[in-house]
């Protein structure tokens, strides 16, 4: 048995090899995605490793800052020389590092990283931990000189002797470059510019004789967590926080690992996305093998075999095929995570591909997926292989039939179905977000399999309908082309099923997605007032001096100022709650049409005072005139009463969870320091849209991050984060495709070597090359449109019932893409017509006489 398996697998190696590709797919993504977050991950670890001191002291962190205030902690920089009189300290060091710097050079272009990646400002102070050397110029001294690192430098063509301006928090301020430095560590994509300490305090931090952090190098024979605890003893706990090394590394790579962790789920959701689809043409594959070889597998049984060994085969050949998928999908995967590795040293994250980490967990996890996914998907067809009878030998009948086993699927359909349904029932009745996301996820994996069990069940019905015109059109061609789809209806099922999972996906989100763009756009449209809005182009917060042109611009009528803050709420039913809060400036209803259930602006922006959504504070038990503890950063607290409740719904974008807001007085007293995130500004009387609009860019021009917006760019902006999302899902829907076309092909292929005695008799009877070539791409079309209709069905049932859950959060419209739909549908039949390309060349070079000799 075992030679008749690997002769079986030989010879059928042809016909296997698209769907090991599939297997290399699944795997080459798993591979990929853990050799590149493993290799990334060990890089950042030697670099955090290799430049953290032995002991850091940073101010106390109590909230954590989801939306950016433009606040930076700081501790006296005169507590460095109190640390080195401790016991066990061999030197410390006042650190300043100022993060979301915005440098420019003579031509007002941005030197720093467009990427995404900061612009880090240092105090220059050398040691044997630092990430550079100064390799060329001198150290700088005096406010107007600076460094800056060598990869920006030659990006950018800055020079020693060139001027740059640097827009830190405090205000922008020009100096000239002294010197390079380069790195002696992996630099993580950022730029950075380095300032004598004095100039690093007083323009970087706004504040002489501050700084954000104090090294400290142990005494030769401290360990690290004893001198810790020597400078915590000494400092007090109540003020500072104190990590040794390897906390400070383990800190840092916490801060980077939301950056690898979506690189890591994106390439995890390809693979899972190619695991799936590839499911779906191993198991059409090897039933169609199965049925091929039944008179094979018959004379077996005949000769002794029994069901086990018949099996058995079957699954070894299955393994065979995994083995081999695996094995190349891991070299794909090396592969993959070294052109990841690349487009990072694009992007300015320089990580040595020669220092590549596979660890242990890669091939082992490569082997699992590449091994279980072929075994789990031959298992069935291997059963129904042991199922052929000894009498089949001497028949030409084929083990897939349509009675019973059509039933058993009708049957686990409608119940799976009904349950999957009923989810999703639940899911859009549901007033609470996390049970209706949690039944949306139960209802599409239910009705997904459903959909996969009764597939075949619905091709007779479907593909009646959408081959309907075939004859009319194609003659008698496109009546076979159509009898042929129906001839086996669990085959076109589930070849139809592997395009039916990546169009479902783009179905659904981008039902989601136009529907989140129609309520951003609608709630846009109900809530910002203003002319225009000031922001910066990622969100960050913006130097005072910003705001102070603004209302000095010629036009400029009003301006009213939001500035975003961490808080942290006790409510009166004992939760605390940290979330982030906002503050404004009077005369908001100007800018903004906030809909209040009770109160109104003025008593929500009044000193001591606050506004809550009102669906939070009912949650809650929050009522007009509460009084809550509330406590700001830096260790300030406050009782604020409660002014006003607001309709979330139209107060969408000015808070995040509770929509919490104040005044800016209010907002200055307890948390100074921060910095505006955005201005709203309407024309002064007289001034026309046009008119201050141009003002507007002419005195931003100095401040290149800065961008002025009006109501069609705001709803632009959120477009474009949206479509990121849907890119992303298209992505998917591509390696769906390609997956689904090999699937196509090999159905095809085996299809035309099943029926070459039929397609030699047609040719006999006077079928022209060019008429068999029509029939068979005619019949991949229809079998690739039956797959898109049954995505596109499932997709917008997924969408809508996403869209009521959006709802909850206050995104009420509905907004299904027509134009999106009709492109899959015509996208599906170019798919059916390329798919069949290869098959109808092949089947109209058939040679006559030896088509209809073969048995």
């Amino acid at each position: 048995m075992l030679k008749a398996t690997l002769r079986s697998f030989l010879a059928h190696k042809g016909r296997l090899l698209l769907s090991a590709l599939a297997v290399l797919l699944s795997v080459a993504f798993v591979a990929g995605s853990l050799i590149f977050s493993d290799t990334v991950s060990r890089t950042f670890d030697r670099l955090f490793a290799s430049t953290a001191a032995d002991v850091t002291v940073s101010p106390k962190k109590d909230l954590d800052e989801a939306v950016p205030s433009g606040r930076t902690a700081t501790l006296p920089a005169a507590l460095a020389e109190r640390v080195r009189q401790i016991d066990g300290v061999a030197a410390a060091r006042a650190d300043v590092e100022v993060n979301g710097l915005t440098v420019v050079d003579e031509a007002n272009e941005p030197v720093g990283p467009t990427t995404g990646a900061p612009t880090l400002g240092h105090a220059w102070n050398p040691n044997e931990r630092s990430p550079v050397e100064l390799t060329s110029g001198h150290a700088p001294h005096g406010p107007a000189e600076a460094l800056l690192d060598s990869e920006t430098a030659g990006r950018k063509n800055v020079d020693i002797g060139d001027t740059l301006t640097v827009i830190a928090p405090p205000g922008s301020f020009q100096v000239r470059v002294v010197g390079i430095v380069t790195f002696t560590t992996t630099n993580p994509g950022s730029a950075l510019i380095y300032f004598d300490t004095p100039t690093a305090q007083t323009k970087l931090l706004g504040r002489p004789g501050t700084a954000t952090a104090i090294s400290v190098d142990a005494a030769e024979g401290v360990g690290d967590g004893r001198l810790k605890q020597r400078v915590a003893d000494a400092l007090g706990t109540h003020t500072y926080d104190f990590r040794t090394a390897g906390e400070q590394a383990e800190s840092d790579v916490e801060q980077l690992g939301g950056f690898l962790d979506v690189i890591k789920y994106v390439m995890l959701g390809f693979a899972g996305i190619a695991v799936l689809v590839g499911v779906f043409l191993i198991v059409n594959t090897f039933s169609m093998l199965i049925a091929q070889r039944t008179r094979e597998l018959g004379l077996l049984r005949a000769l002794g075999a029994d069901r086990r060994q018949v099996r058995n085969s079957v699954l070894t050949e299955a393994l065979l095929l995994g083995l081999v998928g695996s094995t190349l999908g891991l070299a794909a995967g090396i592969g993959l995570a070294a052109g990841l590795i690349g487009l990072m040293g694009l992007l300015g994250m320089n990580i040595d591909a020669d220092e590549m980490e596979i660890g242990w967990v890669t091939p082992v996890a490569a082997y699992v997926v590449g091994l279980g996914v072929t075994f789990v998907a031959a298992y069935l067809p291997a059963r129904r292989a042991a199922g052929v009878s000894p009498m089949a030998a001497l028949s030409d009948a084929e083990v897939a039939g349509v009675g019973r086993p059509l039933r058993v699927r009708a049957v686990a359909g409608a119940v799976v179905g009904t349950a999957g349904a009923a989810a999703l029932a639940g899911c859009a009745v549901s007033r609470q977000t996390a049970s209706a996301a949690s039944l949306l996820g139960l209802g599409v994996v239910l009705t997904l399999i459903a959909t996969v069990i009764a597939g075949p069940l619905l091709v007779r019905p479907v593909i009646r309908v959408l081959g309907g015109a075939f004859p009319a059109l194609f003659g008698p061609i496109g009546r076979m082309s159509q009898r042929n789809a129906l001839r086996n209806p669990r085959r076109t099922g589930a070849t139809a099923a592997a395009l039916m999972v990546g169009i479902a996906l783009v179905g659904g989100m981008s039902v989601a997605s136009e529907s989140m763009t129609a309520s951003f756009d609608r709630q846009i449209d109900k809530t910002l007032g203003a002319d225009f809005v000031v922001q910066n182009s990622n969100f960050q917060p913006f130097p005072p001096e910003v705001t102070e042109k603004v209302r000095g611009t010629e036009g400029v009528g009003l301006v009213v100022r939001g500035r975003f803050t961490p808080v942290a709420v006790r409510l009166p039913d004992g939760d605390r709650v940290e979330t982030t809060a906002a503050g404004y400036d009077p005369r908001l209803d100007e800018v903004a049409n906030i809909t209040y259930a009770q109160g109104d602006s003025a008593a929500a922006l009044a000193s001591g005072h606050l506004a809550m959504d009102r669906d939070f504070a009912r949650d809650h038990g929050v009522r007009v005139g509460s009084t809550l503890p509330v406590r700001f950063p830096a260790g300030r607290s406050a009782e604020l009463t409660v002014g006003a409740l607001t309709d979330q719904d139209s107060a969408e974008g000015f808070g995040t969870q509770g929509g919490l807001f104040f005044g800016m007085a209010t907002l200055e007293r307890y948390a100074p320091g921060g910095q505006d995130s955005a201005l709203y500004v309407n024309a002064a009387s007289g001034t026309g849209d046009g008119d201050l609009r141009a003002n507007l860019e002419e005195t931003l021009e100095p401040y290149p991050q800065v961008q002025v917006r009006d109501l069609a760019d705001y709803k632009q902006l959120v477009q474009d984060q949206i479509a990121v999302l849907l890119y992303l899902v298209y992505a998917l829907l591509g390696l769906a495709i390609i997956i689904a076309v090999l699937g196509v092909v090999n159905t095809l292929a085996l299809s035309v070597v099943e029926r070459t005695r039929e397609i030699g008799l047609l040719r006999a009877i006077g079928l022209a090359r060019r008429q068999l070539r029509r029939m068979i791409r005619l019949e991949s079309v229809v079998i690739a449109v039956f797959g898109a209709v049954l995505g596109l069905v499932l997709g917008l049932v997924w969408g809508v019932c996403t869209q009521q859950v959006l709802a909850l959060q206050g995104m009420t419209a509905l907004a299904i893409p027509w134009l999106t739909i009709v492109l899959v549908v015509v996208g599906s039949a170019v798919v059916g017509v390329v798919a069949a390309l290869l098959p109808a060349l092949r089947a109209s070079r058939m040679n006559v006489l030896a088509a209809i000799a073969h048995e």
